[in-house]
């Protein structure tokens, strides 16, 4: 292989390798470009369609462990979520995590008070299938709440 065609197949294993971990290891930035994303959307095209999208794992609101989900702002209960959708309908608020913690409640909380932040607690990581810890990215979108979440390292 001569030098240019060895530095170009290096550069694009570099970019690749770069894309691959971009991939399974989305950051805080990702997951509120992502609510931002969904909050565009469901003020274009409301609420229900919003709900439709997330129920059908659309791309751009599931990628990887990185997705966005969708809450009732008063009640709590899940309206629409793409990894776990036997949750959707339930009212899960004093149902704790593993470690003890009602971050469901938390959740609300935040979203009533200030309409976005960030909440932490322990959840199922699709990819493992391990309890892990978690940050979440919470955003108010008129009575609901877009969540977006990271596993953290």
């Amino acid at each position: 292989m001569n030098r240019l065609a060895h530095t170009a197949a290096l550069a694009l294993a570099v970019v690749l390798a770069g894309a691959a971990t971009a991939a399974t290891d989305p950051t805080e930035k990702d997951a509120i470009a992502m609510a931002e994303r969904g909050a565009a959307y469901m003020k274009s095209h409301g609420r229900e369609e919003m709900m439709k999208r997330i129920s059908a794992k659309d791309p751009d609101f599931v990628q990887g462990t990185l997705y966005v989900d969708m809450r009732d702002l008063h009640t709590g209960i899940v309206l629409a979520h793409p990894i776990n959708p036997s949750i959707v309908g339930k009212d899960l608020l004093d149902v704790p995590d593993a470690s003890g913690k009602r971050y469901r409640r938390d959740i609300i909380e935040l979203a009533q008070k200030q309409g976005k932040g960030w909440v932490d607690y322990q959840y199922r990581n699709p990819t493992s299938g391990k309890i892990e810890p978690k940050t979440t990215y919470i955003l108010r979108v008129g009575d609901v709440v877009l969540e977006a979440g990271i596993y953290k390292k």
